[in-house]
């Protein structure tokens, strides 16, 4: 008997396989962010293999200070800012990792970064989506197929540039060489309400290549901002 309830409780956690889905808000203006950059980085490449995923947001709201960093984007600020209202979290800063939509942290942080991690791990995924992509020309189109999603749920496909270095001239970081890892270059939204599968086309940066770039697609509750669910297309 004992040898059964061992056997369904290991049987039962690998059926609600977790995940964890960092989203880092960063900027090549903030002096702060490069070591959070750097963390997220080393955490992308040692979770590789498990349900773990790195999106990096660059903000627009450094650009003002002397630099303009290439990868941000005004669309950015206001996905942060809708954070800070799910989150009930003002203000905002840089460098915040939110994970799964729920938790904030200060993206520098390991400790607690990698705490948060093995926390999101440990609960059941509420969304399965999975995602093809196709290339034509200057566009990808994604066939998706959700089960398990709330109300009010969207699916988010971010096109993500696994790694760039760009040279700062000016503002906090200036003269430094910054590596950057899993930018996110576009995002697009996909309403769930009606229809739980279709396709998607999505426009991509000219200098895509599958080889450099992927695409990440997660499902997230609109009235709480959870994630619900993440996979790699």
């Amino acid at each position: 008997m004992l040898f059964l309830l061992i056997g369904n409780s290991v049987f039962s956690q690998n059926n609600s396989k977790g995940f964890a889905l960092l989203e880092l808000y960063t900027s090549e203006g903030c002096s702060s962010c490069p070591p959070a950059d750097e963390l997220l980085g080393r955490i992308q490449n040692e979770y590789r293999d498990k349900n773990v995923y790195v999106l990096a947001y660059h903000v627009d709201y450094w650009d003002k200070q002397g630099w303009k960093d290439i990868f941000s984007n005004a669309d950015f600020t206001k996905r942060q800012y809708d954070y800070a209202q799910f989150l009930g979290k003002e203000p905002i800063y840089t460098p915040q990792v939110i994970i799964n939509g729920k938790t904030d942290y200060i993206g520098s942080q390991e400790t607690s970064l990698r705490n948060g991690i093995k926390s999101a791990l440990s609960k059941p995924t509420l969304a399965s989506l999975n995602l093809e992509a196709s290339q034509n020309a200057n566009s990808l189109s994604v066939n998706y197929n959700v089960e398990g999603t709330s109300k009010n749920s969207r699916l988010l496909l971010a096109v993500v540039q696994k790694e760039a270095k760009s040279n700062v001239k000016r503002g906090e970081n200036a003269n430094r060489v910054l590596t950057h890892y899993q930018i996110v270059r576009n995002l697009q939204s996909v309403d769930l309400n009606k229809i739980k599968k279709g396709t998607a086309t999505i426009s991509l940066p000219k200098n895509y290549n599958a080889q450099d770039f992927e695409i990440i697609g997660f499902v997230q509750d609109m009235n709480s901002g959870a994630i619900l669910g993440v996979k790699r297309a």
